[in-house]
């Protein structure tokens, strides 16, 4: 099981009839008594599948899901490092020489990403872009390099200085490039969502960032997403309810390698510059997907006790983590004791 598909809405498995929407097509269905009440639209894009799920009788499904999924291809144009022609591979390239303008929303997200930079004592840091390709993280051929290696990577938020007046963005390090891989898909998910005039909704990319808009039926506490044990993906863990919020998941399955009888992931500690340790997955609940990408990121990183200790300043967040100490039970914290409900 990797990262992408860890997290899934508990009535996709009822969902009748195939993914609608595979790639760039999309199709209406033809209602019967015997569709269920959800219709699904789906396009690849960030490496992923895009999805977006709507009730049965909503009005104008097929425009709502192509304004949205084609709103994800042009964030996903603008946001890319794997795109010489993406505007953040137009600044990694040339931000270190003299202040570069950027567009508004991609000025935000670096704002939003420097921000919880500095609350989570930098465990999140979009600056790791060469770190990632040291590692061999970037083309998914990782690799243990040398201590030489990791010191000579270029690390830090410090380094991306922002001017919100002139909206510019400058590098006071040469060799600092930013991958916004940790938070992009939750952004691209934020950006459609706001695009849309549709009471309720779920969309998801890859299954580990969910935003929830609304119900998922009248009587409903929100969208109701299941939480996989991360040892047996097959079954659950836990019940989520998302109404207004997004969702994260980091887990150390998406990408790893082994070295020396351990499991290193590719999630990197930009502070050691070394792969973190010590968690399974860290689940995020939060207003936006940006910020659930982000700080799932972080908690993953940072550990339990703080996360409680983010949580408890800002109590829009809730926390589910699991622990590589057995027996591994879920910790929730902070707003999650609210929103998910375990399985026994």
């Amino acid at each position: 099981m990797n990262r992408r598909e860890f997290l899934h809405p508990r009535r996709l498995a009822k969902v009748a009839g195939p993914v609608l929407g595979i790639a760039s097509e999309l199709e209406a269905p033809t209602p019967s008594p015997s569709d269920a009440v959800m219709l699904r639209f789906a396009r690849k894009a960030m490496a992923t599948t895009f999805e977006v799920i709507l009730p049965f009788d909503t009005p104008s499904a097929t425009e709502i899901a192509q304004a949205a999924l084609d709103e994800i291809d042009r964030l996903e144009a603008q946001l890319t490092v794997y795109r010489n022609t993406s505007e953040v591979s137009r600044l990694n390239a040339m931000a270190a020489q003299r202040p570069v303008h950027v567009e508004k929303n991609l000025f935000d997200l670096l704002a939003l990403a420097k921000r919880i930079h500095g609350e989570t004592e930098c465990a999140f840091d979009i600056s790791i872009g060469a770190l990632i390709k040291t590692w061999g993280f970037f083309r998914r051929q990782g690799r243990v390099p040398t201590a030489f290696e990791r010191a000579a990577a270029h690390v830090g938020m410090n380094h991306v200085m922002l001017d919100a007046e002139r909206q510019t963005v400058f590098y006071d390090r040469a060799g600092i490039e930013i991958n916004l891989g940790s938070i992009g898909k939750g952004d691209a998910l934020d950006c459609a969502a706001r695009l849309l005039n549709a009471p309720n909704l779920l969309m998801h990319g890859g299954h580990s960032s969910i935003l929830a808009r609304g119900n998922e039926t009248p009587n409903s506490r929100g969208w109701s997403v299941g939480l996989a044990d991360p040892e047996r993906p097959q079954c659950r863990r836990a019940l989520v309810h998302l109404c207004n919020r997004a969702m994260a998941t980091s887990a150390i399955t998406y990408q790893h390698i082994e070295h020396e009888g351990k499991r290193l992931g590719h999630l990197l500690d930009p502070r050691t510059a070394w792969p973190a340790e010590g968690m399974l997955t860290a689940t995020v609940t939060a207003p936006t997907a940006a910020e659930a990408d982000a700080l799932a990121t972080a908690f993953f990183i940072l550990g339990v006790e703080k996360t409680r200790a983010y949580c408890a300043t800002h109590p829009e967040i809730g926390a589910a983590l699991i622990t590589e100490v057995a027996p591994q039970r879920i910790e929730l914290v902070g707003r999650a004791v609210d929103e998910i409900e375990i399985v026994r």
